[in-house]
């Protein structure tokens, strides 16, 4: 059975397939061309967090692929708690042809992926985010084309987010960098899996404690917010350890003239990013949010093994 969890599990060129079949599918829709690829597929959304994001992506790429999806809330399965991650798993897997879960724990995700008959998607874990580090990667591509030799900076927390995006962009041959306070680092093991990466496609994988480094000639600037849900307790303390990583103005003038800035969303304006950048010219915050759509759609058509080159 064919999942998508991690995007440590897909290859240089599987993960160039899917952006290829990205670009092809979003042009299309663009063009308004309509077809059914995934039509009479039903798609399970299920959620533990809530998200605007992830809920109306996966809805609108099921629609416009001719397919369907159903919305679970966390209050209507309860999981892992009300019933059981395997009885659930299976139970979804007599009705729907996909399934995809948005998660605290990274656990219930490959759990889910053990007992379930139909493919998985990680909508989000506290481990890794694959699906916006596709649609990451979309972005970036789409302003630079190849990114072998493209520097990724990413300031902040080393959460989720920078885990899946340090291993996409090191897959495709950028250099990554990661900027963050003492006490808030990606695991080491994610670190050298991200070295190990960057070794075999040209790339590198640079950690550092200075913002200002981290934004020296990048061509990209990454930030994401400074507490993510589950973390709420630790919000004040983080008010007060992450000012200095602000993605302002200040930062963005160090990196090179046609640098862009994302955001996973939603952003928290006015800490992690100024709304004179988060609105400015090198911004690219709502093509990134748009963009989750079009990279799921592929990412949904490969698993269903959808006719996507047909007439």
């Amino acid at each position: 059975m064919k999942h998508f969890l991690d995007i440590a599990d897909f290859s240089q060129q599987e993960i160039n397939e899917l952006l290829d079949l990205s670009v092809k599918l979003k042009k299309e829709l663009k063009s308004g061309i309509f077809r059914p690829i995934l039509k009479n597929k039903v798609l399970a959304m299920v959620f533990q967090k809530p998200s605007l994001r992830t809920r109306v992506s996966f809805d609108m790429a099921m629609r416009t692929l001719g397919g369907d999806a159903l919305y679970l809330s966390p209050q209507e399965i309860g999981l892992g708690k009300r019933e059981s991650i395997a009885d659930v798993a299976r139970v979804l897997s007599g009705y729907v042809q996909v399934i995809m879960a948005r998660v605290f724990s990274h656990d219930h995700i490959l759990e889910l992926a053990k007992w379930s008959q139909v493919p998985v998607i990680n909508g989000l874990s506290d481990y890794n985010h694959p699906c916006q580090a596709m649609a990451d990667a979309l972005t970036i591509y789409e302003e630079f084309g190849d990114l072998t030799g493209r520097t990724v900076s990413y300031i902040g927390d080393g959460n989720n987010v920078a885990v899946s995006l340090m291993k996409v962009v090191t897959k495709l041959g950028a250099d990554f960098r990661i900027a963050n306070p003492e006490d808030y680092d990606m695991p080491e093991s994610d670190i050298q899996l991200g070295k190990k990466f960057a070794a075999i496609a040209g790339g590198s994988v640079t950690t550092m404690h200075d913002p200002k480094e981290a934004a020296e000639g990048a061509d990209v600037i990454y930030t994401d917010t400074w507490t993510s849900m589950g973390q709420e307790e630790e919000a004040k303390k983080r008010e007060k350890v992450f000012p200095p990583y602000q993605v302002n103005q200040s930062i963005v003038n160090l990196a090179k003239p046609e640098v862009i800035v994302m955001h996973c969303l939603p952003a928290h304006r006015g800490q992690e990013i100024t709304d004179e950048v988060a609105d400015g010219p090198h911004s690219r915050l709502f093509e990134q949010a748009e963009n989750r759509m079009h990279a799921q759609k592929a990412i949904l058509v490969d698993l269903l093994g959808g006719d996507h080159d047909a007439k």
